[in-house]
C-alpha cells in the first residue's frame, strides 16, 4: 500500500470521533508499527494530527464537529490569478459535450467554467453553493447536490468520510481543483475535502485538474491522488517544464490556457 493510500484511511478513520488508535492503523493500514509511526510523524510535522497516547487525533481546530476548514477562504481565494483561473475555466467547459452528466468539484477555478456552460442543457453533480448559485439563472442545466453540512468559509457541503452522500450519479467527467499539486500527486489543505473528492473520484471515467501554475510553486496537504489517476490537468504557461513532464511520463495530457491580451 503506498503512503498516500495508507494517508487517505488513516483521515477516514480519524474523521468519525476525531481519534484513532495505533491498534485500529495496524488492522486498517496492514503495515508495520515503523511505517505507521513514520506516516504519523510525517503528518504531525504538516500540523495535520497530533499524537497522543496510544493514537493520534485530529488538531482541535479540525475536530469531526467543528465546521471550518483549513485553507484559504474562498473569498480571499477568489481573487488570486483571477485571469488564468478564468481562461482555465473557458478551457474545461469546452471539453462538455451538450445533454451529458458532469460533475464539477467546488473550488475558485471550477467556478469560473459556469459562464461558459449556458446553452449545453448539462445535468451537474456539484457539492459548491457558489457553483449553484452561478448555474441557477440558466434554464436548460440541471443541478443535483450532495447531502452534508454547508461549511461556510467554502460554501460547500460536505459529509463526513464514510458517510454515504451522493446521489446515485455517474459522470464522464469530473472537474476538479487543488490546493497544490507536485511529483507526489494532488493535495488539499483539509483531510474532508480529501475525502469528498475522492467519493467523486470514483463515480467518474476521467478526471480533469484545473489548476493555475501557483499550485506547482507549493507541495503541502493531504494528498487526494496520485498523478495516475489524473487524466487531464489544464494551466496556464507557466507551468514548471519538469512537472509538465513528469505529467506527461504518467500519460496526462496537459491543456495550457493562456489568458486573452487585454
Amino acid at each position: 500500500m503506498h503512503a498516500a493510500e495508507r494517508e487517505r484511511r488513516i483521515f477516514e478513520a480519524l474523521r468519525p470521533t476525531g481519534f484513532v488508535s495505533y491498534r485500529d492503523l495496524e488492522v486498517l493500514l496492514d503495515a508495520s508499527p515503523a511505517t505507521i509511526r513514520r506516516d504519523l510523524t510525517r503528518l504531525e510535522e504538516s500540523a495535520q494530527i497530533v499524537r497522543v497516547h496510544g493514537g493520534a487525533k485530529l488538531p482541535e481546530a479540525e475536530d469531526s464537529s467543528g465546521s471550518r476548514l483549513l485553507g484559504t477562504p474562498f473569498e480571499q481565494n477568489i481573487t488570486l490569478n483571477l485571469a488564468a483561473k478564468q481562461a482555465i475555466g473557458k478551457a474545461a467547459a469546452a471539453l462538455c459535450q451538450p445533454g451529458e452528466g458532469v460533475m464539477i468539484d467546488g473550488g475558485t477555478t471550477t467556478l469560473q467554467m459556469c459562464p461558459h456552460l449556458e446553452g449545453l442543457d448539462l445535468q451537474v453533480l456539484t457539492n459548491s453553493l457558489h457553483i449553484v448559485n452561478a448555474l441557477l439563472p440558466q434554464a436548460g442545466t440541471r443541478i443535483l447536490l450532495p447531502s452534508g453540512a454547508v461549511f461556510r468559509e467554502q460554501n460547500i457541503i460536505l459529509a463526513p468520510a464514510g458517510e454515504e452522500s451522493m446521489p446515485r450519479f455517474h459522470a464522464p467527467r469530473l472537474f476538479m481543483g487543488a490546493a497544490a499539486i507536485g511529483p507526489q500527486g494532488v493535495m488539499q489543505a483539509d483531510p474532508v475535502l480529501v475525502a469528498a473528492e475522492r467519493r467523486l473520484i470514483d463515480r467518474a471515467e476521467d478526471v480533469i485538474l484545473l489548476v493555475d501554475s501557483s499550485k506547482f510553486r507549493t507541495q503541502s496537504g493531504t494528498i487526494v491522488c496520485g498523478l495516475d489517476e489524473i487524466d487531464t490537468v489544464i494551466t496556464d504557461s507557466a507551468i514548471p517544464a519538469d512537472l509538465k513532464q513528469r505529467l506527461a511520463d504518467q500519460g496526462v495530457m496537459v491543456l495550457i490556457a493562456d489568458q486573452q491580451p487585454g
